[in-house]
């Protein structure tokens, strides 16, 4: 049995994951926790292999904590599930210790995902976040995004959709990457278009591969 401790100050938040990790075979929520100290002692207390944890809860002091239980718990796993999604918070979180990065706005599905990847002994990173990473994700693939800037400046999730527009992408392709519809992606390259005097797909890719983005 996989044992995991659930560690988010919001009760109706463990509740839903523990409605998610039901499903899965051979995983077991052994205990809970709303606050730094009570991780502390779950940490200290139990045979977890696995803490999910949000970043933001009260006596959590960010990466460090990680450091701190890793030290402590070198053989427990931590994924860190988090609303937060600044590239430096995810690259000292990874940097840190933790096994996987998921952020609070993506696919219920990556729960299961990024878990059975760290039971691979794998690390995970969240499709909403890879684009904006450098290196892997788990499965080797490249995680696109440079720091690259525009002229005019854009939103994290046009940058994603600009990324994908310079490898050719389709709206489909694009929308199972990033965990949104097909319909949103076509909001996102009509919004970019306008942003950007452009007047159609050939003219948004060559934009992004003019910006250095690596095309398909």
């Amino acid at each position: 049995m996989f044992n995991i401790i659930l560690a988010d100050d919001h009760a109706v938040v463990r509740k839903g994951l523990k409605s998610l990790l039901s499903i899965m075979e051979d995983v077991s929520v052994c205990a809970e926790a709303a606050s730094g100290e009570e991780i502390a002692r779950l940490a200290r207390d139990t045979k977890a292999n696995l803490l999910i944890l949000d970043l933001g809860m009260p006596g959590i002091a960010g990466f460090q904590t990680i450091t701190d239980l890793k030290a402590q718990r070198p053989e427990m796993s931590i994924l860190v599930l988090t609303a937060n999604m600044e590239p430096r918070t995810v690259r000292n979180v990874m940097n840190a210790g933790a096994s996987g990065y998921l952020t609070k706005d993506g696919d219920p599905e990556e729960i299961e995902e990024a878990i059975n990847a760290i039971r691979n002994r794998k690390t995970y990173l969240a499709r909403s976040i890879r684009f904006a990473m450098g290196g892997q994700d788990h499965d080797g693939q490249p995680a696109y995004t440079q720091e690259i800037v525009s002229p005019i400046p854009l939103t994290r999730r046009e940058k994603q959709v600009l990324a994908l527009v310079a490898q050719g992408s389709t709206a489909r392709d694009t929308a199972a990457r990033l965990g949104i519809s097909p319909s949103t992606v076509r909001k996102h390259r009509e919004n970019l278009m306008t942003k950007l005097n452009l007047h159609s797909a050939a003219e948004l890719t060559a934009y992004a591969v003019r910006l250095g983005y690596p095309a398909g």
